[in-house]
Order: C-alpha cells, then sequence, then structure tokens
C-alpha cells in the first residue's frame, strides 16, 4: 500500500479507552497512588478526552460496572458527548465480591448463578441509557484442585447462563467474550482460550463474538494465528490490546513484544478487518502502575498507530509473488521491510493534516493539563481498583 493509501486508511481508525486506566493500579503487593487521579467516572472521562484530543483516535471510553457506576448514565453520556467523546462498551464485575470465591456464571449454587447473570442485565441496562453496543463478559472463573466441582457441569452452567444474559440483549446489542488461560484459578480456567470462546459464541448465536486479550496467553503462542481463525469466522468480536510480562496482561501495548504487535495488526490488515464497519472494536485494556496515566494512554495509542502503519505498507503483491513462488527468504523480507520502515514521520504528517500537533505526547506534556489536574483534585477519594 501507498504511504497515502495507508493515510487514509489511518484516518479511519479508532482505539477505545478503558476508564480504569486512569484510576490507581499496581502490583499483587501495593496499589501506588498519583495526584490527580480522577475521583468518579466524570473525571475519568475529562482525562480520556484529553487522550483523544492529541491523537484524534480515542473517541469512546469503556465503562466498568460497578466501578462506573452513576446515579444517571444519561447525564454522564451527555457529559462524554461534551467533552468529544462518547460511552463505548460495557464491561461487566463477577470478580470482586465474596459470593463470587467459587465462581459467577459457573458457580454450584444456584443463588450465587442468579445473582450474576442479573448483574450483567444491569449492565445491559447501562448499555440502553449510554447507547452502548457492546457487552464483554470475562470471568475469573475456575478450579484450584482437582475434583472441587465437575469440569463438565461448569461449563452446562456457563452455557444456561450465557443463553439468558445474550436473550435479554437488544436486537442492536452484542456480546463478546473474553478468555484467559490461567488466572486467578490454577487448576482449570472456565473459558481459558479462543476455542472455548468460540464453542459458547457459536452457540449463542451470531451477536456473539470473541475477545482477544493479547496478555491472555501463554509465553511463545502464536496469537497472529489465532487472529487469523477467528476472522476466517467472522466471529473476533474486539482486542483487548496490551503487553504481558507480569501473570496478567496490563502494561502498555507494543511494550514486550512490537514485533508481534505488527504481525497481529497484518493479519488485521490483510482480512479488511481495520476498515470501521468490520465489527471489529480496538481497545486498550492496561493500567499504569508506575507511569502516568494519560502519557499512558496516549504513548499506547502511538504504539497502536506506528504498528498499524507498518502493516498498512507491506507490499500485499510482492508478498503474494514470493509465497505462490515458495520464495520463503523473499516474503519474509517483504514484512520485515514495511516493519522496519520507520511510520513516525508518516503519523506525524497525518496529524498535522487534521489539525493536531504532530507529537502528542510533547503537546500533552506542554498542555498544563496535568498540573490542573494534579492541583484542583486534592479532596475525597481516588478511584482505582474496585472503586
Amino acid at each position: 500500500m501507498t504511504p497515502d493509501a495507508a493515510k487514509a486508511a489511518l484516518r479511519d481508525q479508532t482505539i477505545e479507552l478503558p476508564s480504569w486506566a486512569f484510576g490507581n493500579s499496581g502490583t499483587r503487593f501495593k496499589v501506588f497512588g498519583q495526584p490527580g487521579v480522577p475521583r468518579d467516572p466524570y473525571e475519568k472521562l475529562a482525562d480520556a478526552a484529553q487522550v483523544h484530543r492529541y491523537t484524534g483516535i480515542a473517541p469512546r471510553v469503556s465503562l466498568h460496572i460497578p466501578w462506573d457506576l452513576v446515579d444517571d448514565f444519561s447525564d454522564l453520556s451527555r457529559h462524554a458527548a461534551d467533552l468529544g467523546v462518547s460511552i463505548g462498551m460495557i464491561n461487566s464485575n463477577v470478580f470482586q465480591d465474596d459470593d463470587y470465591m467459587l465462581g459467577s456464571l459457573c458457580h454450584p449454587d444456584a443463588a450465587v448463578r442468579r445473582k450474576a447473570i442479573d448483574h450483567h442485565k444491569q449492565c445491559v441496562d447501562v448499555m440502553r441509557a449510554t447507547g452502548s453496543a457492546d457487552l464483554k463478559v470475562w470471568l475469573a472463573d475456575g478450579l484450584n484442585y482437582p475434583g472441587q466441582d465437575s469440569i463438565r457441569a461448569r461449563q452446562d452452567r456457563l452455557a444456561e447462563s450465557l443463553a439468558e444474559i445474550y436473550a435479554a440483549l437488544d436486537d442492536d446489542q452484542r456480546m463478546v467474550l473474553e478468555y484467559k488461560f490461567f488466572e486467578p484459578a490454577f487448576y482449570s480456567t472456565d473459558v481459558p482460550d479462543w476455542g472455548t470462546s468460540l464453542l459458547h459464541c457459536m452457540a449463542l448465536g451470531e451477536r456473539a463474538n470473541v475477545v482477544l486479550d493479547t496478555g491472555h496467553h501463554a509465553p511463545g503462542t502464536n496469537i497472529e494465528f489465532i487472529v487469523a481463525q477467528l476472522l476466517r469466522q467472522g466471529r473476533l468480536g474486539a482486542f483487548d490490546f496490551n503487553s504481558r510480562f507480569y501473570a496478567d496482561d496490563d502494561l502498555m501495548v507494543g511494550a514486550a513484544d512490537p514485533f508481534q504487535l505488527f504481525r497481529i495488526l497484518h493479519e488485521i490488515v490483510q482480512a479488511g478487518a481495520l476498515a470501521p464497519d468490520s465489527g471489529v472494536n480496538f481497545m486498550l485494556d492496561q493500567c499504569h502502575n508506575i507511569e502516568p496515566k494519560i502519557p499512558g494512554q496516549i504513548r499506547s495509542v502511538m504504539n497502536v498507530q506506528e504498528a498499524t502503519a507498518k502493516a498498512l505498507l507491506v507490499d500485499s503483491d510482492a508478498l503474494a509473488a514470493a509465497q505462490r513462488a515458495g520464495d520463503v527468504l523473499g516474503a519474509h523480507g517483504v514484512l520485515m521491510d514495511a516493519y522496519n520502515t520507520d511510520t513516525r514521520p508518516l503519523l506525524a504528517e497525518l496529524r498535522e493534516e487534521q489539525g493536531l500537533a504532530p507529537d502528542p505526547m510533547a503537546a500533552y506534556a506542554t498542555s498544563g493539563y496535568a498540573e490542573k489536574i494534579a492541583a484542583e483534585r486534592t479532596s475525597g477519594a481516588q478511584a482505582g481498583w474496585g472503586a
């Protein structure tokens, strides 16, 4: 693809931001506070709007319920619109209540399952109030010990629970089901891989798709293969972009393996899934533990942009010709030529054409916003894990 064609595709790219990225977070040992951290969902949206202001491609903010519960979601949506952003995906939370120690949708107790199902129906009500189209389900359900529960029975309970939640969706709403290969359960996880998620989604219907979190895989997993398979089936509903250094997934996208991010986006570009109408939602799912929140999100968006630009610059005709000819090194060389291209000047040029500063990080740093919120947000409880 030519640079001009690449810029045209990049103009349409959007990346959704997670509200929780702007709250306090940390390791398993400590949550670290920072000055200026939001105290409520309204301030989270204000900070997210700063990322969109300087990058131009982050117009939606994903909410987490109950962390982002407010009395009036219509008012929150109006607040978002006033800031130039909108409410995106709604995330359920069935992993922080004492009742969920042995699971939520898979729990052996029907009363606990009912509580978890009803919570998801509450999330659907939030979707209606905010205009959100997507409900994301991630479960911490699983087993620590062999014999603790029936693996098969838990899958049956999961299928029944998901079916009731799916039936509660409106016709213009989707469910996306996330998977994670282990943790917090260490013997058996109830949705451990893309195959399990896909099987449940196919049983539910066309408006159920898989969420691929780039940090939710074992080391060495070929994630781009999974991307290609899900795209072939039309079942890739969303990405959660991040990097996996911990057993979890909370560090910045592109930090651990930028070449892997490029390979993933190459599959997206080749399948035409970068288009806004592809049905694939690109989202960050990160917590910024030691780095400042807003610059961390800006840098993450830029990392995705740069990898996308490299993927768009792959000479598809030359690659296909080398593949047909069995030219192993030639085909690999075509990919490497694109990956080794410095796409920062192209993106700086694109931003200037859009009336944005060419360097979003520098523009935010000199804006004075960080100093402003640090001075203003000195009272009240800061948002963070579980708040």
